[in-house]
């Protein structure tokens, strides 16, 4: 009896501190991501048309489809960064190469059309391809750029929730375009993903300012077999 009553006191004193303590809301957070220094190492094969410096912390792939669609050519590849989910997306373009398109049909199928990788053309589809995320984006920027390896291009930065915040492409205008374009294999959060996409930022970034055409007029590249 004496214990029970014991108890009871004991659960009402608890719950009348608890009542009269001060409660604080805690913010909402996100794990702490431990991010490495930023070390390079070169990208350079005997046979392709470019060469550029990556992170220690990458790894070159190469797959058979990119979003799936079939790759004109052997020099479409990726960074990936799989600590980070993530990867960057590379897809070389020979400027007046054959190409295999694919056109929507009206009942929603595609149909695989022949046609030339014109410049216009294709810069006109790297802003496309961008403006495709201005549903979900807050902010769409593009800035153009020339290099001290007298590069030029264009970066791409889109803010908000959107599929990829970093996108840019790099040409000589007459052999050779290049388009990349930083994913994650997750869900687009801006605040989650923040911290590692501009560590990122730095290493594209670095990519893009090491980055050099081997030949401009590079004549190696076979046209896409249809």
């Amino acid at each position: 009896m004496q214990k029970h009553t014991l108890f009871c006191f004991l659960s009402i004193a608890i719950f009348a501190i608890a009542c009269n303590s001060e409660y604080t809301s805690k913010k909402k957070g996100y794990f702490d991501i431990s991010l490495p220094n930023h070390t390079y190492q070169p990208f350079e094969k005997a046979d392709f048309p470019y060469y550029f410096e990556y992170p220690t912390y990458g790894k070159i792939s190469q797959d058979s489809t990119y979003f799936d669609v079939n790759p004109e050519n052997k020099y479409w590849i990726n960074v990936d960064f799989p600590n980070y989910n993530a990867r960057l997306f590379l897809s070389y373009k020979k400027i007046g190469g054959n190409a295999l398109y694919k056109l929507k049909q009206a009942d929603g199928t595609y149909k695989d059309s022949i046609g030339v990788n014109q410049f216009q053309l294709l810069v006109n589809d790297a802003f496309n391809l961008t403006n495709k995320n201005d549903v979900i984006a807050s902010s769409i920027m593009d800035s153009a750029m020339v290099t001290t390896n007298n590069i030029n291009g264009v970066f791409f930065t889109v803010g908000g929730n959107a599929a990829t915040a970093h996108q840019f492409f790099l040409t000589d205008t007459t052999s050779n375009f290049i388009r990349g374009a930083l994913y994650f294999d997750a869900s687009p959060n801006a605040d989650s993903i923040k911290p590692v996409q501009e560590f990122l930022r730095k290493d594209i970034e670095h990519l893009i300012n090491t980055f050099k055409w081997k030949n401009a007029n590079h004549n190696a590249i076979p046209d896409k077999k249809i």
